[in-house]
């Protein structure tokens, strides 16, 4: 007596664990597209392309940055050394600039994005006159580009006698239009009505419930403000440079570009390895955005994605 060869679908009954294995195997090769990978590839170039000929001029002296292709390492690599005068220069004023940086960008994320929770949960589940007003007020504010208000605020800041202060850089960054925006959205969603009802039920005040209750629940949102704000922070150039005249209060964007003035304009003090300098600052100045992405990372992610399905 013979047997036949099973056919293609008993093997498929007989094994279903491995038919949806193929199928899905089929469904990942059938949404691939060589255009959008080839789009993904470029944007991916775009955005490290910079970092790397960062991190390979960082390696060089002034006189290499010239003479040598611009993403390949010279003959003789000097990070080190580079890294070693960076913080000399100027009797170590670079890491004076770095503790800047650290205090106003670290002050101004953890103000704004407790800010951005309170003034988007009030919108969220308060219901007060005026507050469909206000709010397209705030979305409003989203598109005014902050350079507009960087005149009036030094001449609000000039009366009040706070220009050339550290609360000039952080005063300002506490207001986060973008936000007090991502958290309404997010709080509509991520805090039940039905939590609060019964935490007033039991007695709590509305500080409390916010504190104890409301903050945990918009954890994800509140890592998203921070991040934004703290690289924005971190980056500011013009608001520092209109409000600050004293170099040990400049964060590092300004610090960088005053060595840079002084390496195109040979001032005093100024040596040929300036320019030099002035490229490894600006790669120690990315490292603690780098650090601070990635151990937030997972906490952004999920801040990003919440709300995008309704339950």
């Amino acid at each position: 007596m013979t047997t036949t060869a099973p056919t293609a679908a008993a093997a498929s009954s007989a094994d279903p664990a491995a038919a949806t294995s193929a199928k899905r195997r089929r469904s990942h090769s059938a949404r691939r597209s060589t255009p959008l990978t080839i789009a993904m590839l470029a944007a991916l170039a775009y955005f490290l392309l910079p970092l790397l000929w960062l991190l390979i001029a960082s390696t060089k002296s002034t006189q290499d940055l010239f003479n040598s292709f611009g993403l390949w390492f010279s003959h003789a690599p000097q990070l080190l050394t580079n890294v070693r005068e960076t913080f000399a220069q100027d009797n170590g004023v670079f890491a004076r600039w770095l503790l800047n940086t650290a205090v106003y960008a670290g002050v101004s994320a953890l103000g704004a994005a407790l800010l951005a929770a309170a003034g988007g949960y009030g919108f969220a589940k308060f219901r007060f006159r005026g507050d469909r007003i206000a709010f397209h007020l705030v979305v409003g504010a989203v598109m005014v580009p902050a350079t507009a208000l960087a005149i009036p605020t030094y001449l609000l800041f000039a009366k009040a006698g706070l220009v050339n202060t550290p609360w000039a850089v952080i005063l300002p960054s506490l207001v986060n239009p973008f936000g007090l925006y991502l958290m309404r959205v997010y709080a509509d969603d991520a805090v039940p009505d039905s939590i609060l009802e019964a935490a007033r039920i039991d007695g709590a005040g509305e500080l409390r419930i916010f504190f104890r209750i409301v903050l945990r629940l918009l954890g994800p949102g509140l890592v998203t403000v921070l991040l934004f704000t703290l690289v924005a922070t971190w980056n500011n150039y013009f608001l520092p440079l209109i409000m600050l005249n004293d170099p040990d209060l400049y964060p590092i964007t300004v610090g960088l570009s005053s060595w840079a003035a002084q390496a195109q304009n040979g001032g005093a003090g100024s040596s040929s390895d300036m320019l030099a300098l002035v490229v490894t600052g600006s790669l120690i100045s990315i490292v603690p955005l780098v650090a601070a992405f990635l151990m937030l990372q997972r906490y952004w992610q999920s801040g990003l994605a919440a709300g995008g399905v309704k339950q």
